[in-house]
């Protein structure tokens, strides 16, 4: 674990791996709840947490290197279940990389129960990880400049849902009519860091056409 100023009053936290880092977003969590550490917002990202706020950096930055080899499991978190059409136009690259039917992928992608390891890109974007290291996959050489909202798509090891119309190089595998960002909504996003995600095939419409 490594601790790095950011600014006068931010710390960017580095540890070795993504579930360093899950853990290490629940502790300090649980920390500002039980109001024993002050700081303005929490971040987690692939391998690091970043605290923002912080009124003495220096001193925690001490505080956190004794956590070290200490960070408990995180806490297990409410399961999102989100529809899923297995109909993607990358569906059979997928397939061809793994080296089964595109109905096998299917049936492991939604037999995974998959973790928001951060969240990123976009407001609602979460990066999901449960797959094992053997599945993950390239992104398109080239990117496509409008990917639809709720596009369920895979790069390297992470699973990922658009939430809006955006360019992107993730691969498509199916499609998803939930929300996943609502400002009007309380939390905004269906997805948060921590959160357990599993996709339920569902019949449905025609595929939304994708270049």
């Amino acid at each position: 674990m490594r601790a790095l100023p950011v600014g006068a009053d931010a710390l960017l936290i580095e540890v070795g791996s993504a579930e360093e880092a899950g853990a290490l977003h629940a502790a300090l969590l649980r920390r500002r709840a039980q109001g024993t550490l002050t700081v303005r917002e929490i971040v987690p990202a692939a391998r690091t947490v970043l605290l923002d706020g912080l009124p003495d950096p220096t001193r925690w930055a001490a505080e956190l290197e004794a956590l070290e080899g200490e960070l408990p499991e995180p806490p297990a978190r409410s399961l999102v279940e989100v529809p899923v059409r297995y109909d993607g136009p990358d569906l059979s690259v997928v397939a061809a990389h793994w080296r089964v039917s595109e109905q096998e992928v299917a049936r492991i992608h939604a037999g995974t129960e998959f973790t928001v390891a951060f969240c990123g890109f976009a407001p609602g974007f979460g990066y999901l990880t449960g797959l094992p290291a053997r599945y993950a996959v390239p992104r398109r050489a080239t990117p496509r400049t409008a990917v639809p909202p709720g596009a369920v798509a895979l790069a390297g090891p992470y699973t990922g849902v658009y939430p809006r119309t955006s360019p992107g190089g993730w691969q498509l595998i199916g499609a998803t009519d939930a929300v996943l960002w609502d400002h009007t909504r309380e939390p905004a996003a269906l997805l948060s860091p921590g959160t357990r995600v599993r996709f339920v095939p569902v019949e449905g419409t025609a595929p939304v056409e994708v270049p």
